[in-house]
C-alpha cells in the first residue's frame, strides 16, 4: 500500500459527498450536507491506513470495520469506488440485524467486495486494523464515550477515525434548515437537530480518546476551520509510534491536526 494510504482513509469517509449518517435510537438514517468531494478528506484516510498497514507484519489484507454501519453506505462507496485499493477489507457492522441485512442485499446487488456482519464489533473473530465510524460518537454520552474509545486503545488495531457533527454555533440551524427541507417524518426532522445539538465539544472528544496507548488526535478543531464549510471533522487515534509517519504522510495538512495540548493552548 502507498505511503499515505491511511490518511487517505480518513478522508474517504468525508468525500463521501461530505455527507453526514446520523442513526437515532430508533435506526432512523439521514443524510446531512452540501454533495461537495474533499479530496484532502479522500487523502487524510487513506494516508492513515498506510501508516498502519506498514506497522503489521501480516500480508494479507488490512481489516477496516464501519462501527454502526447502518446501511452501509460508507462501506459501499469505499467498494463501489475502489478508494483503498484492493489490500484494504471492507466490513460494516451493526447491531440491527435489519439494516446489516439491507446492507448485504444491497453490496450483493451491486456487485460489490465487502461483507456486513450483525453484532458487537470489538468481538469479532479477527480484530480490525483500522476502525471507522460515521455520526456515532454524540449518541454516546458520559463514561460511555471514553470507554468507546478505551475498547479500541485495548485492541489490536493500530487506529481508529471517527467522524461527527462539528459542534459549532451554525450546526442545530443548518440541521433544523436541511431536515426541513429533506425529512418529511416529523421524527427525521427531529432526530436531525437534536443530533446537531448533542455534537461533542472539541474538548470532551480529545479527553475522552486520550486513553492509554493510543495517541489522540483532532482534525481542524474549532477556531482553525470555516464553520459555514466544516459539517463534520474527525477524531483520529494511533498508536504513539505511528503519530510521525501519519505526519510525514499528510505533508502540510499535518498542520490541521492537533492533540489534547492544543486544549491548554487554547485557554490561556
Amino acid at each position: 500500500m502507498i505511503p499515505g494510504a491511511v490518511a487517505i482513509l480518513i478522508s474517504d469517509i468525508d468525500v463521501r459527498g461530505n455527507r453526514l449518517r446520523c442513526r437515532s435510537q430508533h435506526q432512523a438514517d439521514c443524510t446531512t450536507g452540501s454533495g461537495a468531494v474533499d479530496s484532502s478528506a479522500r487523502c487524510r484516510l487513506l494516508t492513515l491506513i498506510s501508516t498502519s498497514s506498514a506497522s503489521r507484519a501480516s500480508t494479507t489484507p488490512v481489516p477496516l470495520v464501519d462501527i454502526g454501519c447502518g446501511l452501509g453506505y460508507l462501506v459501499r462507496w469505499l467498494a463501489a469506488t475502489n478508494a483503498l485499493g484492493t489490500d484494504v477489507e471492507l466490513v460494516g457492522v451493526d447491531l440491527d440485524a435489519a439494516l446489516v441485512g439491507e446492507a448485504d442485499r444491497l453490496a450483493r446487488a451491486e456487485g460489490l467486495t465487502c461483507r456486513f456482519v450483525r453484532g458487537n464489533a470489538f468481538d469479532l473473530p479477527e480484530a480490525a486494523t483500522v476502525y471507522v465510524s460515521t455520526g456515532v460518537l454524540h449518541h454516546f454520552r458520559g463514561p460511555a464515550l471514553a470507554e468507546f474509545f478505551q475498547a479500541q486503545a485495548s485492541s489490536p488495531a493500530y487506529a481508529f477515525c471517527h467522524f461527527d457533527i462539528a459542534a459549532t454555533p451554525l450546526a442545530p440551524i443548518g440541521a433544523w434548515i436541511f431536515h426541513r427541507a429533506r425529512m418529511r417524518n416529523p421524527l427525521g426532522r427531529h432526530d436531525g437537530v437534536v443530533s446537531a445539538r448533542r455534537a461533542h465539544s472539541d474538548g470532551t472528544l480529545l479527553r475522552a480518546a486520550a486513553v492509554p496507548g493510543i495517541r489522540a488526535l483532532l482534525y481542524e478543531p474549532r477556531g482553525t476551520a470555516n464553520p459555514f464549510c466544516t459539517t463534520l471533522r474527525p477524531v483520529i487515534g494511533v498508536r504513539p509510534q505511528l503519530e510521525a509517519p501519519l505526519r510525514r504522510a499528510l505533508g502540510r495538512d499535518a498542520r490541521r491536526i492537533v492533540g489534547p495540548e492544543h486544549l491548554a493552548e487554547t485557554t490561556r
